[in-house]
């Protein structure tokens, strides 16, 4: 750990929430965050890619779901800044027949240790939000991730979205005031980190503006699948 990454505060909110952050996530979600990220694995697993990156991967859930589904043996590496959350990982993974190809690092999205286009697929999970929700450094980690990323390979993304009906949206907004926010706190007793998600669902992109900001950023061929009645998307990118 850098002395740049401790002085972040996303920093010591994702290394102060680690324990309940499995069951945090179901139950502010009613469950249905295992079904996104599902669909999210499978958009990973498309043209069967050899090598693939879970980037900002906390305790794993979307490495770990990705060898669940292959058919085949991919290479799998999960990325995180947070050790007690990579530590969960570990563990997690060891308890599959699958976790052979699974490898968990401690490393920043602003400074991957790995060479050029080093991977075929770059997976995120609810994270992408940190990493582009009024961040300075939005510009660094997205390079980073072309970076390591090979020619046409793929960028998937599974986040919060906005819903498009205003008269959803209003519900969606209060169900992320009314439910995720004091479940979130009170099962954690970190109130805030809940209360930066709240603040950063409330306001985060819509599917449409996300494809334009990925555009904007060098990817390509952008598609979004919608969920929830648009409250989540899964996106695929190609560099």
């Amino acid at each position: 750990m850098t002395a740049e990454t401790s002085s972040r505060p996303l920093y010591h909110i994702f290394t102060r929430i680690p324990q309940r952050y499995d069951l945090i996530n179901h139950v502010i979600t009613l469950g249905m965050d295992t079904g996104w990220r599902s669909r999210a694995a499978q958009a990973c697993l498309e043209g069967r890619p050899n090598r693939i990156l879970d980037i900002c991967c906390g305790t794993g859930d979307l490495a770990i779901t990705i060898a669940k589904l292959a058919d085949y043996s991919p290479e799998i590496t999960g990325a995180d800044y947070s050790r007690p959350m990579l530590e969960i990982a570990t563990a997690k993974a060891k308890m599959l027949s699958q976790g052979q190809n699974i490898r968990f690092i401690h490393a920043d999205v602003g400074r991957l240790p790995f060479p050029n286009g080093s991977f075929d697929c770059i997976g995120i999970s609810f994270a992408f939000r940190n990493l582009t929700y009024k961040n300075p450094e939005t510009p660094k980690y997205l390079d980073e991730i072309l970076r390591v990323l090979r020619p046409e390979g793929r960028f998937v993304i599974v986040e919060s979205s906005q819903p498009g009906s205003a008269f959803i949206r209003f519900f969606d907004h209060l169900y992320l005031r009314c439910w995720v926010f004091p479940s979130g706190y009170l099962l954690s007793g970190n109130r805030g980190a809940y209360r930066y998600l709240l603040d950063s669902a409330l306001h985060f992109y819509s599917a449409e503006e996300t494809q334009k900001f990925l555009l904007k950023a060098g990817f390509r061929q952008i598609t979004a699948h919608r969920f929830f009645f648009g409250a989540a998307a899964v996106y695929a990118a190609l560099k």
